[in-house]
C-alpha cells in the first residue's frame, strides 16, 4: 500500500471514533461513524483475494445500513424535539431504531451474522482493529444515550448474544471465527449491564480490549489461523504456549485471572437488581464459551502434532522477534483481578 494512503487511512481510523466520542451533535457523531467505517474498508480489502473482497463488501453494506438507521433515528428525534443533542433522546421510535442500528454496528445478536465472515476474510491485525477499536464509537453512543434506551430490549440482546457467541464457536476450527464469536459473547455481557451501570460496562470493555488484543497478538506472533496448525506452535515459542493458555482462560472468565473480574461484578449487579434468573442463565451459557477456549488451550499446550500430517512443520531455526509490548499486555490480561477493589472505587 502507498505510504501516503496508509498514513491517511491511519489518521482517519484514529480520528473517526474520537470525533464520535467527543461530539454532542448527532450529525458530527454520524460523521465520525462514517469516517471510521470508510477508513477500515481499504485495510480489509488490501489482500486482493476474493474472500477479502467479499468481507469488505459485507462490512460496507452492514455499516452503511446501520449508519442510515442512526441518521434516520436522529432526524426523527430532531423533528419531534427540535434539537440535535445526543443526550436528549425522548422519542421512543428513535431510541428503538438507534438501539438496532448500534447493535448492527457492534455485531450484537441477532445482527451478528456479518462479524465472523468479515473477520475470516481479513488479516489478523485488521481483525484485531475490527473487534476492538471499531467498537469504541458505537459503544460510546450507547453510553451517552443509555438513560433513554429500552432496557428490556438490551437485556434480551445481551442474553441472545451470550448464547449465540458460545454456541456458534463450538464447531469452528478457524481461530478468527472463534474470536468473532468470543466478541459477540462479551458484547452480550456489556449489553446486559449497560442501562444499570454504564461505568461497569466501560470497565468490562476496557478489560475485554486488553484480553482480546493479547490473544490476537499471540496468534499473529505464532503465524497460525487454524486449529490444525496451532498444535505445532510449541516448536517456535514454547513459553508463548503457556501464556496463551492463561490468556484464553482469562477470556473465559476463570478465577484468579483478569477476565473473572468483569463477569463477577456484572453478576453481582444483576443480583442486586433482582434479576437472579438472568444472572443464572448467563453464567450457565458462559460454559459454552469456556468449552471452545479449553479446546484451543488443549490443542495449543497438550496435544502433540500427529506423525502423518498434511501441513508443513514449522521448526524454530532462529529466535523469533522479541516484542516487549506483548509481555506487558499479557501480564495485564492475566493478573488484574487483585486490583478489583480499586477498580470498584471508580464505579
Amino acid at each position: 500500500m502507498n505510504p501516503l494512503a496508509k498514513g491517511l487511512i491511519t489518521v482517519s481510523l484514529i480520528l473517526g471514533p474520537l470525533l464520535t466520542v467527543s461530539s454532542n451533535h448527532w450529525i458530527l457523531a454520524w460523521c465520525g461513524l462514517e469516517i471510521s467505517t470508510l477508513s477500515i474498508i481499504p485495510l480489509i480489502a488490501q489482500q486482493h483475494h476474493p474472500r477479502a473482497t467479499e468481507a469488505s463488501t459485507k462490512y460496507f453494506l452492514t455499516q452503511a445500513a446501520a449508519s442510515t438507521l442512526v441518521l434516520f433515528a436522529s432526524m426523527l428525534n430532531a423533528w419531534d424535539l427540535g434539537q440535535w443533542d445526543t443526550t436528549l433522546m425522548y422519542n421512543n421510535t428513535s431510541c428503538m431504531l438507534l438501539t438496532v442500528a448500534l447493535a448492527m454496528k457492534l455485531g450484537l445478536a441477532p445482527f451478528h451474522l456479518w462479524l465472523p465472515e468479515v473477520l475470516q476474510g481479513t488479516t489478523t491485525m485488521t481483525a484485531l482493529l475490527l473487534v476492538t477499536w471499531q467498537k469504541l464509537a458505537p459503544l460510546s453512543l450507547l453510553v451517552i444515550t443509555h438513560q433513554h434506551l429500552n432496557s428490556q430490549m438490551l437485556l434480551l440482546m445481551g442474553l441472545l448474544s451470550t448464547l449465540i457467541g458460545g454456541w456458534g464457536g463450538l464447531n469452528q476450527t478457524q481461530l478468527r471465527k472463534i474470536m468473532a464469536f468470543s466478541s459477540i459473547a462479551h458484547l452480550g455481557w456489556m449489553s446486559a449491564i449497560l442501562t444499570m451501570s454504564p461505568k461497569l460496562m466501560l470497565l468490562t470493555f476496557y478489560l475485554y480490549l486488553i484480553m482480546t488484543a493479547t490473544t490476537f497478538l499471540m496468534i499473529e506472533q505464532l503465524k497460525t489461523n487454524k486449529m490444525t496448525t496451532i498444535m505445532t506452535s510449541w516448536t517456535k515459542t514454547p513459553s508463548l504456549n503457556a501464556l496463551m493458555m492463561l490468556t484464553l482462560m482469562s477470556l473465559a472468565g476463570l478465577p484468579p485471572l483478569t477476565g473473572f473480574s468483569p463477569k463477577w461484578l456484572i453478576l453481582q449487579e444483576l443480583i442486586k437488581q433482582h434479576m437472579i434468573t438472568l444472572a443464572t442463565l448467563m453464567s450457565l451459557i458462559s460454559l459454552l464459551s469456556l468449552f471452545f477456549y479449553l479446546r484451543i488451550s488443549y490443542y495449543t499446550t497438550i496435544t502433540m502434532p500427529p506423525n502423518s500430517h498434511n501441513y508443513t512443520q514449522q521448526w524454530r531455526h532462529k529466535t523469533p522477534n522479541v516484542k516487549p509490548h506483548l509481555a506487558l499486555i499479557t501480564s495485564l490480561s492475566t493478573s488484574i483481578l487483585p486490583t478489583t477493589p480499586m477498580l470498584l472505587s471508580f464505579i
